[in-house]
């Protein structure tokens, strides 16, 4: 494979690999767009060799199990992986130092991050290392006629959604929402190239040293792999009233969402907010109730196979988007509806 051939670089961030998936997703847009610009797909792994969390089936293909090996079966071309005790945790201050390193040497044209609690605090630190751009939480990635990556990402608070391009610095860089784009399937007999990078000498020490850490328990469901989301927002006139949103979810198998006004005003959990700086869904079935529909909710949910929109006012965007739209009062219409679920359930 040609030295000068360009590449496009994913972070793998494998902390939380069950439930985080935001690094395969980047993985599966990263083959998409390499396609139109000729060029490579290269993941990036820092960390200490662990085999915990390795699928048995890897066992298949010994020569690349591990975090390298996955992430060659879901796209990768080529794994650039520095494994060594201190990188056991997770330094921002290290791993900045380690990427910027890594990336001034190889001359990537694209890095992509996910926009995780890390990423966000780690990728602006690398883009600055290397003088160039960054668009944060980005929903969208495409690359243009001239061949530039075009980043899309909300501004303004959320009221406008801005396509950005990079067309000097390089790379261009962008963080990515977990949930945006759909991994692809494992694939255990597809090839490709592990770099062993060692560690460099001379890093800086951290200024920041971790005493301790442990894993918070997973939630029972996860709001953006649900098949069905019911979401509420301030039409639902009450915190009591926005509470029955959880029984509808329930009956339907489902997971509850919100909006920014809802979660501000205490009605639910931070965890619940499906919008610009919450979760992205992707739901067969969307059950959007009291919601007029500004541009940072719309734009997470815009995945949505069938969308039903529950409220007073006709002309609300949300009315305007779903699929089907009912004039009525979001909170009577969410108690009907538990009312005639549980009949059909005692009948059947």
């Amino acid at each position: 494979m040609s030295k000068t051939k360009r590449s496009i670089w994913v972070f793998g961030d494998y902390r939380n690999y069950f439930q985080n998936r935001v690094t395969l997703q980047l993985l599966s847009r990263a083959r998409e767009l390499a396609g139109k610009i000729d060029a490579e797909v290269c993941g990036v792994v820092f960390g200490h060799w662990t085999e915990e969390w390795v699928d048995d089936a890897l066992s298949q293909n010994p020569t690349f199990c591990g975090v390298a090996g996955e992430y060659i079966a879901h796209g990768a071309d080529k794994v650039y992986l520095t494994d060594d005790p201190r990188l056991a945790s997770y330094s921002v201050e290290t791993y900045t130092h380690l990427m910027a390193r890594l990336a001034g040497r190889e001359k990537p044209e694209i890095i992509l991050i996910g926009a995780t609690t890390f990423g966000r605090e780690f990728a602006p630190r690398v883009a600055k290392r290397l003088g160039t751009g960054l668009t944060a939480d980005c929903i969208g990635l495409d690359i243009n006629e001239e061949g530039l990556l075009v980043q899309t990402a909300p501004s303004f608070g959320g009221n406008l959604v801005a396509e950005i391009v990079t067309p000097e610095r390089r790379p261009q860089m962008a963080t990515v929402r977990p949930g945006i784009f759909q991994e692809i399937s494992h694939d255990y007999d597809r090839r490709g190239e592990v770099l062993c990078v060692p560690m460099p000498e001379g890093i800086p020490a951290d200024r920041i040293r971790l005493l301790s850490s442990e894993k918070c328990p997973p939630r029972e469901g996860k709001l953006e792999d649900a098949k069905v989301v019911v979401c509420g927002g301030r039409g639902m006139g009450t915190k009591k009233k926005f509470a029955k949103l959880f029984e509808l979810a329930e009956l339907l198998g489902g997971e509850v969402g919100a909006t920014r006004p809802v979660v501000y005003a205490d009605w639910t959990e931070r965890d619940a907010l499906v919008g610009q700086a919450g979760k992205q869904v992707k739901p067969q079935i969307l059950f959007s109730f009291g919601i007029s529909g500004a541009i940072q909710h719309t734009a997470a949910c815009t995945g949505a196979k069938f969308t039903i929109a529950v409220n007073k006012n006709p002309n609300a965007t949300m009315m305007k988007l779903a699929d089907v739209a009912v004039v009525a009062d979001a909170g009577q219409l969410c108690s009907a509806l538990i009312q005639e679920l549980k009949r059909r359930i005692r009948r059947s």
